[in-house]
Protein backbone atom coordinates (compact mmCIF):
# COMPACT_ATOMS: atom_id res chain seq x y z
CA UNK A 1 0.00 0.00 0.00
CA UNK A 2 1.28 3.56 -0.79
CA UNK A 3 0.03 6.42 0.71
CA UNK A 4 1.25 10.33 -0.55
CA UNK A 5 0.53 11.73 2.92
CA UNK A 6 -0.80 9.60 5.96
CA UNK A 7 -2.96 11.80 7.90
CA UNK A 8 -2.50 11.14 11.60
CA UNK A 9 -5.90 10.73 13.62
CA UNK A 10 -4.87 11.39 16.88
CA UNK A 11 -2.13 10.12 19.65
CA UNK A 12 -2.56 7.73 22.48
CA UNK A 13 0.04 7.70 25.04
CA UNK A 14 -0.34 4.46 27.43
CA UNK A 15 0.53 4.44 31.47
CA UNK A 16 1.82 1.56 32.97
CA UNK A 17 -0.89 -1.31 33.35
CA UNK A 18 -2.26 -0.85 37.28
CA UNK A 19 -3.27 -3.38 40.01
CA UNK A 20 -5.19 -2.80 43.18
CA UNK A 21 -3.59 -4.33 45.70
CA UNK A 22 -5.37 -5.87 49.16
CA UNK A 23 -5.71 -2.55 50.75
CA UNK A 24 -6.76 -0.76 48.02
CA UNK A 25 -4.16 1.03 46.75
CA UNK A 26 -2.45 0.88 43.51
CA UNK A 27 0.48 -0.86 41.85
CA UNK A 28 2.04 -1.17 38.39
CA UNK A 29 1.58 -4.51 36.94
CA UNK A 30 4.54 -6.61 36.43
CA UNK A 31 5.81 -6.30 32.85
CA UNK A 32 8.08 -9.16 31.29
CA UNK A 33 11.92 -8.54 30.82
CA UNK A 34 12.19 -8.79 27.44
CA UNK A 35 15.91 -7.98 26.18
CA UNK A 36 18.13 -9.45 23.21
CA UNK A 37 21.08 -11.79 22.64
CA UNK A 38 23.71 -10.75 25.31
CA UNK A 39 27.04 -9.93 23.26
CA UNK A 40 29.60 -12.14 23.27
CA UNK A 41 33.17 -11.75 25.13
CA UNK A 42 35.00 -11.90 21.38
CA UNK A 43 32.84 -9.96 19.95
CA UNK A 44 33.81 -6.04 18.32
CA UNK A 45 31.08 -4.35 20.68
CA UNK A 46 32.71 -6.10 23.59
CA UNK A 47 36.30 -5.23 22.41
CA UNK A 48 35.47 -1.39 22.11
CA UNK A 49 33.74 -1.08 25.60
CA UNK A 50 36.70 -2.52 27.16
CA UNK A 51 38.68 0.23 26.07
CA UNK A 52 36.07 3.03 27.63
CA UNK A 53 37.39 4.01 31.40
CA UNK A 54 34.90 2.56 33.99
CA UNK A 55 32.80 4.52 36.36
CA UNK A 56 34.59 6.56 39.20
CA UNK A 57 31.99 8.62 41.11
CA UNK A 58 32.73 12.49 40.81
CA UNK A 59 30.37 12.80 44.60
CA UNK A 60 28.01 10.86 46.46
CA UNK A 61 24.42 10.96 45.33
CA UNK A 62 20.94 10.28 46.25
CA UNK A 63 17.22 10.15 45.82
CA UNK A 64 14.87 9.50 42.83
CA UNK A 65 15.37 9.81 39.26
CA UNK A 66 12.76 10.22 37.39
CA UNK A 67 13.12 8.74 33.61
CA UNK A 68 10.22 9.49 30.65
CA UNK A 69 10.69 8.24 27.19
CA UNK A 70 10.72 5.27 24.79
CA UNK A 71 8.57 2.61 26.29
CA UNK A 72 5.11 1.28 26.11
CA UNK A 73 2.78 -0.28 28.85
CA UNK A 74 2.51 -3.58 27.52
CA UNK A 75 6.27 -3.62 25.72
CA UNK A 76 9.06 -2.30 27.98
CA UNK A 77 11.54 -1.85 25.29
CA UNK A 78 14.17 0.94 27.58
CA UNK A 79 13.19 -0.47 30.66
CA UNK A 80 15.45 -3.50 30.68
CA UNK A 81 18.53 -1.79 29.99
CA UNK A 82 17.39 1.12 32.29
CA UNK A 83 17.07 -1.97 35.15
CA UNK A 84 20.46 -3.26 34.51
CA UNK A 85 21.88 0.53 34.38
CA UNK A 86 20.31 1.30 37.88
CA UNK A 87 21.16 -2.44 39.40
CA UNK A 88 24.73 -1.60 38.57
CA UNK A 89 24.55 2.27 39.32
CA UNK A 90 23.33 1.12 42.80
CA UNK A 91 26.85 -0.43 43.76
CA UNK A 92 28.19 2.83 43.64
CA UNK A 93 24.75 4.94 45.20
CA UNK A 94 22.60 2.86 47.29
CA UNK A 95 20.85 5.60 48.17
CA UNK A 96 19.18 6.27 44.41
CA UNK A 97 16.43 4.20 42.97
CA UNK A 98 15.06 5.17 39.28
CA UNK A 99 11.09 6.08 38.73
CA UNK A 100 9.89 4.42 35.48
CA UNK A 101 7.66 6.72 33.69
CA UNK A 102 7.95 5.32 29.96
CA UNK A 103 4.93 5.80 28.20
CA UNK A 104 6.70 6.89 24.58
CA UNK A 105 9.17 8.90 23.08
CA UNK A 106 6.64 11.98 22.79
CA UNK A 107 6.19 11.75 26.70
CA UNK A 108 9.96 12.71 27.05
CA UNK A 109 10.94 16.30 26.24
CA UNK A 110 7.13 17.47 27.58
CA UNK A 111 8.14 15.48 30.82
CA UNK A 112 11.50 17.72 31.03
CA UNK A 113 9.78 21.42 30.30
CA UNK A 114 6.94 20.54 32.65
CA UNK A 115 9.52 19.16 35.44
CA UNK A 116 7.93 15.80 35.91
CA UNK A 117 10.85 14.06 34.75
CA UNK A 118 14.78 14.35 34.88
CA UNK A 119 15.99 12.63 31.88
CA UNK A 120 13.96 12.24 28.46
CA UNK A 121 15.20 9.07 26.73
CA UNK A 122 14.17 9.10 23.63
CA UNK A 123 13.84 6.12 20.89
CA UNK A 124 15.18 8.52 18.33
CA UNK A 125 17.12 11.74 17.63
CA UNK A 126 15.86 14.78 18.92
CA UNK A 127 12.83 15.86 16.90
CA UNK A 128 12.70 19.42 15.64
CA UNK A 129 9.50 20.17 16.65
CA UNK A 130 10.00 18.60 20.11
CA UNK A 131 13.23 20.83 20.58
CA UNK A 132 11.21 24.04 19.55
CA UNK A 133 8.51 23.17 22.04
CA UNK A 134 10.93 22.92 24.86
CA UNK A 135 12.85 26.15 23.74
CA UNK A 136 9.51 27.78 24.10
CA UNK A 137 8.67 26.90 27.42
CA UNK A 138 12.19 27.52 29.01
CA UNK A 139 13.45 30.01 26.54
CA UNK A 140 17.29 28.30 26.01
CA UNK A 141 17.38 24.94 24.21
CA UNK A 142 17.52 20.97 26.10
CA UNK A 143 20.68 19.08 26.47
CA UNK A 144 21.15 15.89 24.56
CA UNK A 145 23.72 13.19 25.40
CA UNK A 146 24.13 10.54 23.07
CA UNK A 147 24.11 7.42 25.07
CA UNK A 148 23.45 4.70 22.52
CA UNK A 149 24.21 3.33 19.17
CA UNK A 150 21.44 2.54 17.55
CA UNK A 151 20.90 -1.21 16.56
CA UNK A 152 21.86 -2.83 12.68
CA UNK A 153 18.54 -4.31 12.79
CA UNK A 154 16.53 -4.80 16.00
CA UNK A 155 13.10 -3.13 15.36
CA UNK A 156 11.73 -0.51 17.44
CA UNK A 157 15.77 0.16 18.03
CA UNK A 158 16.57 2.98 16.03
CA UNK A 159 17.69 0.20 13.09
CA UNK A 160 20.10 1.33 10.82
CA UNK A 161 18.69 3.32 7.80
CA UNK A 162 19.72 1.30 4.61
CA UNK A 163 19.66 1.64 0.80
CA UNK A 164 18.62 -1.07 -1.81
CA UNK A 165 18.07 -1.75 -5.05
CA UNK A 166 17.22 -4.43 -7.15
CA UNK A 167 19.38 -7.46 -7.28
CA UNK A 168 19.63 -7.56 -11.34
CA UNK A 169 21.49 -3.79 -10.67
CA UNK A 170 25.14 -3.55 -11.55
CA UNK A 171 25.27 -0.70 -8.67
CA UNK A 172 26.70 -1.52 -5.52
CA UNK A 173 27.27 1.71 -3.54
CA UNK A 174 26.25 5.45 -3.26
CA UNK A 175 27.11 8.54 -1.82
CA UNK A 176 24.67 11.04 0.20
CA UNK A 177 25.25 13.86 -2.42
CA UNK A 178 24.09 10.96 -5.19
CA UNK A 179 21.18 10.24 -2.42
CA UNK A 180 19.63 13.29 -2.04
CA UNK A 181 19.92 14.12 -5.53
CA UNK A 182 18.14 10.96 -5.97
CA UNK A 183 15.84 11.11 -3.25
CA UNK A 184 15.62 15.28 -2.90
CA UNK A 185 14.64 18.19 -5.31
CA UNK A 186 16.75 20.94 -3.59
CA UNK A 187 19.90 19.35 -3.27
CA UNK A 188 21.80 21.40 -0.66
CA UNK A 189 24.55 18.43 -1.13
CA UNK A 190 25.21 19.05 -4.69
CA UNK A 191 23.69 20.42 -8.07
CA UNK A 192 20.81 18.91 -9.88
CA UNK A 193 18.24 16.65 -10.00
CA UNK A 194 19.37 12.47 -10.33
CA UNK A 195 16.45 10.98 -12.20
CA UNK A 196 17.81 8.65 -14.52
CA UNK A 197 20.32 5.12 -14.02
CA UNK A 198 22.09 6.72 -16.96
CA UNK A 199 22.86 9.59 -14.48
CA UNK A 200 24.45 7.48 -12.04
CA UNK A 201 26.54 5.88 -14.66
CA UNK A 202 24.84 3.29 -15.91
CA UNK A 203 24.55 1.88 -19.71
CA UNK A 204 22.71 -0.16 -21.91
CA UNK A 205 19.16 -0.66 -20.74
CA UNK A 206 19.67 1.12 -17.83
CA UNK A 207 20.75 4.43 -18.90
CA UNK A 208 17.39 5.84 -19.88
CA UNK A 209 15.34 3.97 -17.42
CA UNK A 210 13.82 6.43 -14.61
CA UNK A 211 14.54 6.16 -11.10
CA UNK A 212 11.70 5.01 -9.32
CA UNK A 213 11.94 5.89 -5.20
CA UNK A 214 10.48 4.33 -2.70
CA UNK A 215 10.54 5.15 1.19
CA UNK A 216 8.95 6.04 4.46
CA UNK A 217 6.01 8.61 5.00
CA UNK A 218 7.97 12.03 4.93
CA UNK A 219 6.14 13.00 7.83
CA UNK A 220 7.24 10.12 9.95
CA UNK A 221 9.94 9.90 12.08
CA UNK A 222 12.26 7.90 9.81
CA UNK A 223 11.67 10.28 7.34
CA UNK A 224 12.29 13.36 9.68
CA UNK A 225 15.94 11.75 10.21
CA UNK A 226 16.35 11.61 6.28
CA UNK A 227 15.48 14.89 5.69
CA UNK A 228 17.89 15.74 8.41
CA UNK A 229 20.94 13.53 7.61
CA UNK A 230 20.54 13.41 4.02
CA UNK A 231 18.37 16.15 2.38
CA UNK A 232 20.53 18.64 4.88
CA UNK A 233 17.22 20.27 6.35
CA UNK A 234 15.51 20.53 3.18
CA UNK A 235 11.89 19.38 3.29
CA UNK A 236 11.74 19.50 -0.72
CA UNK A 237 11.74 15.68 -1.79
CA UNK A 238 11.49 14.07 -4.94
CA UNK A 239 8.30 14.42 -6.67
CA UNK A 240 7.80 10.70 -7.22
CA UNK A 241 8.67 9.47 -3.79
CA UNK A 242 6.07 6.35 -2.79
CA UNK A 243 5.52 6.39 0.50
CA UNK A 244 4.25 4.12 2.73
CA UNK A 245 3.10 3.67 6.31
CA UNK A 246 2.52 0.56 8.74
CA UNK A 247 -0.59 -1.83 7.66
CA UNK A 248 -2.78 -2.91 10.96
CA UNK A 249 -4.13 -6.02 9.97
CA UNK A 250 -7.60 -7.06 12.00
CA UNK A 251 -5.61 -9.76 13.35
CA UNK A 252 -3.21 -7.01 15.39
CA UNK A 253 -0.22 -8.30 13.25
CA UNK A 254 1.32 -5.28 11.37
CA UNK A 255 2.78 -4.88 7.85
CA UNK A 256 5.76 -2.50 8.64
CA UNK A 257 6.00 -0.04 6.17
CA UNK A 258 9.96 -1.23 5.92
CA UNK A 259 8.63 -4.61 4.47
CA UNK A 260 6.20 -3.07 2.20
CA UNK A 261 9.14 -1.10 0.78
CA UNK A 262 11.11 -3.84 -0.25
CA UNK A 263 8.80 -5.92 -1.33
CA UNK A 264 7.98 -3.64 -4.15
CA UNK A 265 11.70 -2.60 -4.70
CA UNK A 266 11.11 -6.52 -5.65
CA UNK A 267 8.96 -5.99 -8.16
CA UNK A 268 11.06 -3.59 -9.83
CA UNK A 269 14.08 -3.68 -11.09
CA UNK A 270 14.72 -0.11 -11.82
CA UNK A 271 13.63 1.05 -8.28
CA UNK A 272 15.85 2.18 -5.07
CA UNK A 273 14.60 1.96 -1.83
CA UNK A 274 15.46 2.81 1.92
CA UNK A 275 14.33 0.67 4.34
CA UNK A 276 16.36 -2.05 6.67
CA UNK A 277 18.40 -5.46 6.33
CA UNK A 278 15.42 -7.24 8.21
CA UNK A 279 13.05 -7.01 5.81
CA UNK A 280 15.23 -7.72 2.81
CA UNK A 281 15.08 -11.00 0.71
CA UNK A 282 17.09 -12.59 -2.09
CA UNK A 283 15.35 -10.05 -4.61
CA UNK A 284 16.93 -6.94 -3.14
CA UNK A 285 20.37 -6.07 -2.12
CA UNK A 286 21.85 -2.82 0.27
CA UNK A 287 23.97 -0.46 -0.90
CA UNK A 288 27.47 0.41 0.89
CA UNK A 289 27.39 4.69 1.58
CA UNK A 290 29.91 6.88 1.14
CA UNK A 291 29.80 10.42 2.87
CA UNK A 292 31.98 12.03 -0.05
CA UNK A 293 31.73 11.34 -3.78
CA UNK A 294 34.81 10.19 -3.90
CA UNK A 295 34.43 7.47 -0.82
CA UNK A 296 35.59 5.29 1.06
CA UNK A 297 32.14 3.54 1.20
CA UNK A 298 30.84 1.55 4.02
CA UNK A 299 27.88 -1.07 4.65
CA UNK A 300 25.83 -0.87 7.71
CA UNK A 301 27.68 -3.41 10.64
CA UNK A 302 27.79 -3.38 13.95
CA UNK A 303 31.28 -2.50 13.76
CA UNK A 304 30.74 0.36 11.08
CA UNK A 305 28.08 1.95 13.21
CA UNK A 306 29.84 1.76 16.74
CA UNK A 307 33.18 3.76 14.71
CA UNK A 308 30.72 6.08 13.39
CA UNK A 309 32.28 5.07 9.63
CA UNK A 310 28.67 4.31 8.53
CA UNK A 311 27.39 7.93 7.07
CA UNK A 312 24.15 7.30 8.76
CA UNK A 313 24.61 6.21 12.19
CA UNK A 314 22.24 6.72 14.70
CA UNK A 315 22.09 6.98 18.10
CA UNK A 316 19.57 7.14 21.37
CA UNK A 317 19.67 10.60 22.92
CA UNK A 318 19.40 10.84 26.90
CA UNK A 319 17.84 14.66 27.33
CA UNK A 320 18.55 17.04 30.42
CA UNK A 321 17.10 20.54 30.85
CA UNK A 322 20.52 22.30 32.07
CA UNK A 323 20.00 26.25 32.27
CA UNK A 324 22.84 28.35 30.63
CA UNK A 325 26.12 28.70 33.10
CA UNK A 326 24.27 26.41 35.04
CA UNK A 327 25.45 22.73 36.13
CA UNK A 328 23.72 19.20 35.83
CA UNK A 329 21.69 18.27 38.74
CA UNK A 330 24.09 15.72 40.89
CA UNK A 331 22.42 12.65 40.64
CA UNK A 332 21.51 13.21 36.62
CA UNK A 333 25.41 13.78 36.01
CA UNK A 334 26.22 11.12 37.96
CA UNK A 335 24.21 8.92 36.49
CA UNK A 336 24.83 9.95 32.97
CA UNK A 337 28.46 9.59 33.68
CA UNK A 338 27.85 6.18 34.63
CA UNK A 339 26.00 5.38 31.17
CA UNK A 340 28.83 6.72 29.37
CA UNK A 341 31.32 4.77 31.26
CA UNK A 342 32.59 1.06 30.85
CA UNK A 343 29.68 -0.41 32.76
CA UNK A 344 26.91 1.89 31.94
CA UNK A 345 28.35 0.59 28.16
CA UNK A 346 28.87 -3.26 29.29
CA UNK A 347 24.95 -3.05 29.80
CA UNK A 348 23.87 -2.00 26.80
CA UNK A 349 26.03 -5.30 25.33
CA UNK A 350 24.20 -7.36 28.44
CA UNK A 351 21.01 -6.23 27.21
CA UNK A 352 21.99 -7.28 23.34
CA UNK A 353 19.18 -4.59 21.81
CA UNK A 354 21.28 -0.82 21.12
CA UNK A 355 24.73 -0.83 20.51
CA UNK A 356 27.79 0.88 22.64
CA UNK A 357 29.63 3.88 21.77
CA UNK A 358 33.06 4.10 20.49
CA UNK A 359 35.18 5.28 23.29
CA UNK A 360 36.04 8.73 21.83
CA UNK A 361 32.28 9.27 21.05
CA UNK A 362 31.56 8.69 24.37
CA UNK A 363 34.18 10.43 25.85
CA UNK A 364 32.82 13.44 23.99
CA UNK A 365 29.65 12.95 25.55
CA UNK A 366 31.09 13.09 29.11
CA UNK A 367 32.39 16.59 28.18
CA UNK A 368 29.04 18.01 27.62
CA UNK A 369 28.34 17.11 31.32
CA UNK A 370 31.54 19.17 32.68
Amino acid sequence: MMLRRPIVLGLLILGPRLMAGADGTVAPAPVAVLRGTPAAPDSFEARIVSSIPRYSPEQPVAGVIRIWGHGHAHLPWMRPLIMLWEESFRKFHPGVSIRYEMHGTSSGIPALFTGIGDIAILGEEILPEAAAAFRRAKHYPPLGIEICTGSVDVRNFDYAQMFFVHRDNPLAQLSLAQLDAVFGAEHRRGPGNIRTWGELGLTGEWADRPITPYGWAIDDSFGFFLQTALLEGSHRWNNELREFVHIYRPDGSIYDHGQQILDNLAKDRFGIAVSNIRYAGPDVKPLALALKPAGPAYAASKQTLIERTYPLTRTIPAVVDRPPGLPVEPKVREFLRFILSREGQEAINQDGRYLPLGPDFAAAQRRKLD
